[in-house]
């Protein structure tokens, strides 16, 4: 799985999780940490994002990805998200 993220200059950023960070913290969580505050991402198969990275400054989010699955948080370390979702 994949976070992709709208910049706000419209351009299109991917977050690569490691396999260590997986194992001890959700995707989710890892948006919410390392997607810039107030960005909306999805998190995605890998074989959904174009393999063709020639014109990867034109991509766009696929309108069927449908809407954002979140948005990036404030939070800078996973006790503080995990603080902020204790507190709701």
């Amino acid at each position: 799985m994949r976070i992709v993220y709208r910049n706000i200059d419209e351009s299109v950023g991917i977050i690569i999780p490691i396999f260590e960070c997986l194992s001890v913290h959700g995707l989710r969580q890892i948006a919410l940490k390392d997607v810039p505050a107030g960005l909306p991402f999805w998190l995605v198969k890998e074989n959904e994002i174009p393999s063709d990275r020639t014109f990867r400054e034109a991509w766009e989010i696929p309108r069927e990805w449908g809407n954002p699955d979140g948005y990036g948080s404030e939070y800078n370390t996973f006790e503080e998200i995990e603080d902020a979702q204790d507190k709701q």
